[in-house]
């Protein structure tokens, strides 16, 4: 079997909660994080609502100094690392810094910060830019910071692939331990871009909803009335650790991770491949590094944005790569509840599926009330569904067709 790789400790800052307990909470009993924006005023846009991450004091879990270079997605990083950390029982000192990274994913980074310097630099000058706005702008400063908070020594860096930034991180960290470059990596993903560049910038590509009326029902994958995504904060960090290194030390398992694929479709800036093809080849990759057959998953946490072209082109390639058990294996997609967490969103869904092994409760994909013929598949519409999983594959798809799916499957010594 080779190295094996499992996984520790989670720690989320979502839409639906300011720890791992309360994002399941809000998950299991179907409850939607979305609502109108409150962090800017949003009457002119043609969205005015989002999944906010409400209630977030970086001021209790760091110190007032640390939080004032931080941007806000390296706040919701930096404290989902610390409860990670915590979960994992790891403490990190002389003895194994230099055998634990931290691999982050962010799709924007601080472009918030960036946005604010600007309107410093054209309305006061050139000298009154903040000397803080590149380390608190690059998206890089993720990881940097949280390496930094926690001495952790080893391999430290950001990837950016759109949606799928905190799946590549996770896989990418999966690997890294594989081929013996650490014992252990803090890994995952955190996004914070509910400002109104960025909603200007989606309404203005037609790829987020306008359902104003009814913002806790506007994101609907696989729903026939779906419109468009509802963009989300937030940040995910798991624990990955070599076994040996996890067993030694009395680490809770909390799952292993098995498998990562990765593809490009190499056809559109921002629409999927005809038929998910994309999607299906980094399907097949992560089920062939497994060793896996594909009635083997037991859940799929889908990609599912709640645009009319994901949904359906996700559902065709599950259909190719599953066959007739595409029908079979349970398929939700959490979206539905927190929103699209962008370059986050792989990470807190990967976070999901530990949950889901550990608890036996698959979460549902709410809103779901009017199918859509081209999406037919079991996607737990609207009630959670008790269910005994061991394997668990879940999706990410990005703008400029990166393709990304992991893994995980409940641990045995064996």
């Amino acid at each position: 079997m080779g190295i094996r790789v499992v996984v520790t400790g989670i720690g989320t800052i979502s839409p639906l909660g300011l720890d791992v307990p309360s994002t399941w909470a809000g998950l299991i009993n179907g409850r939607s994080g979305v609502d109108y924006i409150t962090q800017f005023d949003a009457e002119s846009f043609d969205t005015k609502f989002a999944a906010e991450v409400k209630s977030f004091d970086p001021a209790q879990y760091l110190d007032r100094k640390e939080v004032r270079r931080m941007g806000r997605f390296v706040q919701f990083a930096a404290v989902a690392a610390l409860q990670a950390v915590e979960q994992a029982h790891l403490t990190i000192d002389a003895t194994n810094a230099d055998e634990i990274g931290v691999i982050i994913g962010a799709g924007f980074g601080g472009l918030d910060v960036l946005l604010k310097q600007f309107q410093v630099l054209n309305e006061k000058g050139p000298s009154r830019v903040s000397p803080l706005l590149i380390p608190m702008m690059i998206s890089d400063m993720a990881p940097g910071q949280v390496s930094i908070l926690l001495g952790a020594r080893g391999p430290n860096f950001c990837t950016t692939s759109s949606c799928a930034s905190g799946t590549d991180a996770i896989g990418v960290s999966f690997e890294m331990i594989r081929r013996g470059d650490a014992q252990a990596m803090i890994t995952g993903g955190t996004e914070a871009q509910i400002i109104p560049m960025t909603i200007a910038g989606f309404n203005a590509a037609r790829a987020i909803s306008t359902r104003n009326d009814e913002p806790q029902k506007a994101s609907r994958p696989f729903d026939a009335e779906r419109d468009g995504f509802v963009i989300g904060e937030g940040a995910a960090i798991l624990i990955l650790e070599e076994l040996s290194f996890a067993t030694k030390r009395g680490a809770p398992i909390l799952a292993e991770i098995v498998s990562y694929g990765a593809t490009g479709d190499a056809y559109h800036i921002t629409q999927p491949a005809e038929g998910g093809e994309g999607g299906v080849r980094a399907m097949r990759m992560a089920l062939k590094k497994a060793g896996l057959e594909p009635g083997e998953i037991d859940y799929i946490n889908a990609h599912g944005t709640s645009t009319p072209l994901n949904d359906k082109n996700e559902t065709m390639a599950l259909k190719t790569t599953f066959g007739s058990d595409a029908y079979r294996i349970p398929v939700s997609s959490t979206k539905s509840m927190m929103g699209h967490l962008l370059g986050a969103a792989g990470a807190i869904e990967a976070a999901i599926c530990m949950l889901v092994i550990e608890h036996g409760v698959i979460p549902p994909t709410i809103n779901l009330t009017h199918p859509d013929p081209e999406c037919d598949l079991d996607y737990v519409p609207n009630v959670s569904r008790q269910a005994k999983v061991d394997k668990v594959l879940t999706n990410s798809f990005g703008f400029g067709g990166h393709n990304s799916t992991l893994i995980f499957r409940r641990y045995t010594e064996t």
